[in-house]
């Protein structure tokens, strides 16, 4: 249960360390206030605190900012405007702040105030050293090499579509079909998703290779082995390693992998085919009919608040704000980025969900499993610092 007695909607942040017209986008009219968090004087606890107080508002109002501009770009990976405007925040705006953000790591953790701080402060320490440990100036640019070729995966496959039954769908619509008791329609659907992937292999190959020389760059600049290493430091995973996952990969194989083989057997069995095929594994074994949740996004978010509801009044809520606010994209169409996601917006305090919906079972679990984010965006909301609103 959330523990919410009574639901009070998330406010907006009330700035007073930025003026409310800031122009964030404009770097000239932005750089005075990390010139003013680095120069100030914190010469004691409630000092250092308020110092952490401003430099989180300004966090919360940039990240606020090139949330939105990554939120609208996915929703329309066609629309130029938007990807330009995305674009030119990770090639001339982060690569200005990066600098100034490793400048305010080292003077907070060299602030003699720092070991006064109470333990609620203890990951977050944690988070700044390891930053300041893996920043690197001559990573800035590869920065933003990487944001704009993991974008392109996005408008890539955004585009992708097939016809089906004489309509145009979206691979994540055309899915659906492969779980249709009428094995031919499987083949035939399973081979048209497959067939419109290839058409942008040698695309999606060059991107792949140039991603992973870019990120084992990048990696290898900050004194790694690869950038698997790195990125264990950088997500903060204080609490196991990369052998823990290998361990763990390991337990799966043999113990998990042979009850999947009998599972498959079974399916087979059932099925009544001489061998199993890729179009086979989604189809209900005895023939049933796919399930249809809903059909519509709108459908989908009326019952996962109601669900949400049942659970915990605060729960509904917390759906129902993101409804009344627009703060949802639920729907799969053509030009829409893939995947799914729980935005934080942290000036806001009301996150944004967008997800590729099709009217299957699966998308019901990524709405709750979103929704579950959504929650934990609002009740984290009224906190003072954005270092506690992250998760490591």
């Amino acid at each position: 249960m959330s523990g919410k007695t009574e639901f009070a909607p998330a406010e907006k942040i009330t700035r007073r360390f930025l003026p409310e017209d800031l122009e964030v986008g404009n770097w000239t009219v932005l750089e005075p206030f990390f010139i003013s968090l680095v120069n100030r004087k914190n010469e004691s606890v409630p000092e250092l605190l308020q110092w952490l107080y401003d430099l989180s508002e300004l966090e919360a109002v940039i990240e606020e900012h090139a949330g939105w501009l990554y939120i609208r770009m996915t929703c329309n990976t066609q629309d130029k405007a938007l990807t330009e405007a995305y674009t030119y925040f990770v090639e001339e705006i982060n690569p200005k702040i990066a600098p100034y953000n490793d400048k305010l790591n080292k003077k907070f953790i060299a602030e003699p105030a720092l070991k006064s701080l109470d333990s609620r402060f203890e990951n977050h320490i944690k988070s700044v050293r390891n930053s300041i440990l893996l920043f690197r100036e001559e990573n800035i640019p590869l920065q933003a090499q990487l944001s704009v070729k993991e974008q392109q995966f996005g408008e890539i496959s955004g585009a992708m579509t097939v016809d089906v039954n004489s309509k145009t769908l979206t691979l994540q619509q055309a899915a659906n079909f492969l779980k249709e008791p009428d094995r031919n329609l499987r083949d035939e659907v399973y081979h048209k998703i497959a067939n419109r992937r290839a058409q942008d292999r040698e695309r999606l190959d060059i991107l792949f290779n140039e991603l992973i020389a870019l990120r084992t760059t990048y990696a290898k600049n900050a004194g790694f082995e690869n950038y698997r290493d790195y990125k264990f430091v950088e997500l903060n995973r204080f609490d196991y390693t990369a052998d823990d996952c290998l361990n763990f990969h390991s337990s799966v194989k043999n113990c998990i992998v042979p009850v999947l083989n009998d599972f498959m057997q079974e399916r087979k069995s059932d099925l009544k085919v001489p061998a199993l095929k890729p179009w086979d594994l989604d189809v209900d074994p005895q023939g049933k009919p796919d399930l249809k949740p809903f059909e519509k996004g709108t459908e989908l978010l009326e019952k996962s608040i109601a669900c949400f509801a049942e659970i915990d009044p605060y729960f509904g809520l917390v759906l129902n704000t993101l409804k009344t606010k627009g703060y949802t994209d639920l729907d799969s169409r053509i030009g829409k980025a893939p995947g799914g996601y729980n935005y934080p917006l942290y000036e806001s305090g009301v996150p944004f969900i967008f997800m590729n919906a099709s009217g299957s079972l699966l998308d019901v679990v990524t709405m709750v499993h979103e929704g579950g984010h959504a929650i934990h965006s609002m009740l984290t909301a009224d906190l003072e610092c954005i270092a506690f609103k992250e998760l490591p």
